[in-house]
């Protein structure tokens, strides 16, 4: 009887490590051996030409342009010239206001920051604000019933300072008690306030107020009326359209 067999020695385990360096190294003499042969082929073509910077000439148009608009229709023609012919004139039979400030209907920066609480703050947010102008014009109906009217003109090179100071003015107005507000027809921003509570101060007679705030490109609306009795909001509103379709 045959005795078991003993198991012969298992199968040998590959070395990796000579033949994989000699596969790196080929690999990187291959990688060589193509980017010198590609500078060759490169040095040995001619320079690709490069397309033209500049651009396909543009066919003008023909016939004539359109004609410039007239001052009615520009309405940078009209805010860039006279600002106080902008305002509205004075209703026939009127007197000019008494307190009215400015010279020649024109308001100078000093004494348009005199009627802030504060003026020495309110002269460094104005001056921030790129003031250019301001024109004003108001007038007395008998002895008691006053209009003032200011049109202040901004720069807005860097904010649109004409729609913030007129947003600050309305938020101020509608802040005092007893006040009905309305939204002026057609300007798109413009409201007038109706104070029903009169402003009363020992020594004086008792005066009721109303006011108008809206603007327009760089030109902020601010109006007043003042009478030693209740205002109709219809005044305040008739004025105010008014105003904003001359602008």
């Amino acid at each position: 009887m045959l005795g078991a067999s003993e198991p012969g020695p298992g199968p040998r385990r590959r070395r990796r490590g000579r033949t994989a360096s000699l596969i790196g190294a080929a690999a990187v003499l291959g990688l060589v051996a193509g980017t010198c042969a590609g500078y060759l082929v490169q040095v040995d073509r001619a320079p690709t030409k490069l397309p033209s910077l500049s651009q396909p000439t543009l066919a003008q148009a023909k016939g004539e342009g359109p004609e410039p608009l007239s001052a009615a229709r520009d309405r940078r023609v009209r805010t860039d010239g006279d600002l106080r012919k902008l305002l509205l004139e004075k209703p026939r039979g009127a007197r000019d206001a008494e307190y009215l400030m400015g010279d020649d209907g024109w308001l100078a920066l000093a004494d348009y920051v005199g009627f802030y609480d504060r003026p020495d703050e309110a002269f460094g947010e104005i001056v921030s604000d790129e003031f250019r102008r301001a024109a004003t014009t108001g007038w007395l109906v008998g002895s008691t019933y006053e209009v003032e009217i200011r049109l202040v003109q901004y720069r807005q090179e860097e904010t649109l300072a004409a729609a913030e100071n007129v947003r600050t003015n309305q938020y101020g107005a509608e802040d005092e008690d007893g006040t009905d507000s309305w939204a002026v027809p057609g300007s798109g921003n413009g409201r007038v306030y109706v104070h029903t509570r009169p402003d009363t101060k020992p020594g004086y007679v008792p005066l009721y107020t109303a006011e108008a705030h809206a603007w327009r490109g760089d030109i902020a609306l601010e109006m007043w009326i003042t009478d030693t009795k209740p205002i109709p909001k219809a005044k305040i509103m008739d004025l105010a359209e008014r105003q904003m379709e001359r602008l």
